[in-house]
């Protein structure tokens, strides 16, 4: 599915992040910037070391921040790492992921890149609902694409086809102006 922006493009895919060709591809990170399991270990394998030593010297940094890093032996070029919200510890939940967001894309605007790709941020072992954080990563992108950006096409990627739906029946809200 993708919605059009200004001049931009909102795309969901359903897959394996590590796997997209994007400019950069977000990291569901902890504040550590340490990479372990989940997305994070996900791209640490495919990625190599190289990554997880442009991140020790980032991190750690806090949640609803973002750094930038080499993409290593992945097909993207870059990895943005941005933490995001612990559910019942890091709060206001809700704005520290729209900041972890937003951050991802001011980053790659900073950068001069195209494209973007990003998880479902902190809704792993973070406990984030996933239904929240589609209406949260959508809204920030789509405010965030209104204004003055670069940016040509932003992908969430999904990796469950349950989480896919939950993205796409939020997409779809804002794309008949059901939402705001």
């Amino acid at each position: 599915m993708e919605l059009r922006i200004s001049d931009a493009a909102i795309e969901l895919v359903q897959g394996d992040l590590t796997e997209l060709a994007t400019d950069a591809i977000v990291n569901a990170a902890n504040a550590q910037l340490q990479l372990g399991g989940g997305v994070a270990g996900a791209i640490r394998r495919k990625g190599g070391p190289a990554i997880q030593a442009e991140c020790d010297h980032h991190g750690p940094i806090r949640v609803g921040e973002a750094a930038i890093t080499t993409a290593g032996a992945l097909k993207a070029r870059h990895v943005i790492h941005a933490v995001g919200p612990r559910m019942g510890v890091d709060r206001p939940e809700d704005a520290l992921l729209a900041d972890a967001t937003r951050n991802s894309l001011k980053l790659a605007d900073e950068h001069d890149l195209k494209t973007i790709a990003f998880p479902a941020i902190s809704t792993g072992v973070f406990g984030y609902p996933i239904e929240r954080c589609a209406t949260v990563m959508l809204e920030t992108t789509l405010q965030y694409l209104r204004g003055r950006s670069g940016l040509e096409r932003v992908v969430f990627c999904l990796f469950t086809p349950s989480d896919y739906a939950v993205f796409e029946a939020e997409m779809k809200k804002h794309a008949t102006g059901g939402a705001t």
